[in-house]
């Protein structure tokens, strides 16, 4: 297996990472374990996934596929050996924190808890904001009309330093972005 640098971190992640957004729904936790562990003896050390996966989310499903990966690290108790990347909902999900799925302190607080709790583990190596708060041109969506007035999402300021903080007390070891336009 070849590995590279994740971003300008000192992490060392496999060139291959393991998607996980069918656990749960497409896939039994049997399942999920068994690609888990051939993914690990093939040297794969990168795992994504996301606390509103499986895919297509839903509320009876909601974190089910942090909670398999939890129960296999619990089983294998191989954390150390895994780079875990894992995603905060953004907007849209209405059964997730009551719909409150801004990115903000309170609301990034509440996901990345559950998320530690769900994967059974005390840190996430890399956190990431799925889905911008601001609306977007999404899906491959044409004819997009932006709105210049659109200012109901969190300050960019704002989301930093609520990640920053989570980074200083250990929870997170470095934070990125997912389905982010430029």
């Amino acid at each position: 297996m070849k590995f590279r640098k994740l971003g300008t971190t000192n992490l060392d992640v496999s060139v291959i990472c393991l998607g996980t957004m069918t656990w749960g729904e497409q896939n039994t936790q049997k399942e999920a374990f068994e690609q888990m562990d051939y993914a690990s003896e093939m040297g794969v050390n990168f795992f994504d996934t996301a606390e509103l996966y499986p895919v297509p989310p839903g509320a009876k499903t909601y974190g089910r596929t942090e909670q398999m990966i939890g129960n296999w690290f619990k089983e294998k108790k191989n954390r150390e050996k895994i780079v875990l990347a894992t995603k905060v909902a953004g907007p849209r999900c209405n059964w997730i924190r009551g719909g409150e799925n801004n990115f903000n302190e309170k609301n990034i607080s509440a996901a990345i808890e559950g998320s530690l709790k769900r994967l059974k583990t005390d840190y996430i190596d890399l956190y990431q904001l799925h889905w911008p708060e601001r609306e977007i041109a999404m899906f491959g969506q044409l004819n997009y009309d932006h709105n210049p007035d659109d200012n109901d999402w969190t300050g960019f300021e704002e989301v930093l330093d609520n990640l920053s903080e989570l980074v200083k007390v250990g929870k997170i070891r470095c934070i990125g972005v997912s389905n982010e336009t430029p």
